[in-house]
């Protein structure tokens, strides 16, 4: 049994660093199925994704993104159970330990693959960083499916 059915990026608005997360994984072959989404922590109305982002995945032969942002929800983690959260930084990953409740796989992205460092905000960055952020964090998906493929094997 996998286990874990769900993946949850989270980040700050859920307009830049989560939602190419979910983007990048989706995209990667995985063993077997995985829900993937990416949600916010400070999300008050529905945007769409940053538009550098989403050039920097269109430029990589993602295509057109019709992402708007969603708030990450107490309904999303559900009893906690398979569900693993992944935050792009440490002070966020504190604050879904405060907010939620039943959570039982919380890590940043590059804790849960044996890294340390938070994944840095992109906020007013030029376009080539976020070029950078985007091979980055290509390797770091790259990672994951490993990691979840040989969790898998374990079982």
């Amino acid at each position: 049994m996998n286990q874990y059915q769900k993946i949850i990026f989270v980040d700050s608005s859920d307009t830049t660093r989560s939602p190419m997360a979910e983007v990048v994984l989706k995209s990667m072959k995985m063993d077997y199925p995985i829900s993937i989404h990416s949600r916010g922590l400070v999300v008050l109305f529905p945007e769409p994704m940053n538009q550098k982002a989403e050039a920097i995945l269109i430029s990589n032969g993602y295509g057109s993104q019709k992402h708007m942002s969603k708030p990450l929800t107490q309904d999303d983690i559900g009893d906690g159970s398979g569900v693993l959260l992944l935050t792009m930084e440490d002070s966020q990953k504190e604050k879904v330990f405060q907010e939620y409740s039943n959570l039982k796989h919380v890590y940043t992205v590059r804790e849960f693959l044996g890294h340390s460092g938070d994944l840095r905000a992109l906020y007013g960055a030029p376009l080539i960083e976020y070029g950078l952020f985007y091979e980055v964090l290509k390797g770091l998906m790259e990672e994951l499916v490993i990691k979840l493929c040989e969790e898998e094997i374990l079982e």
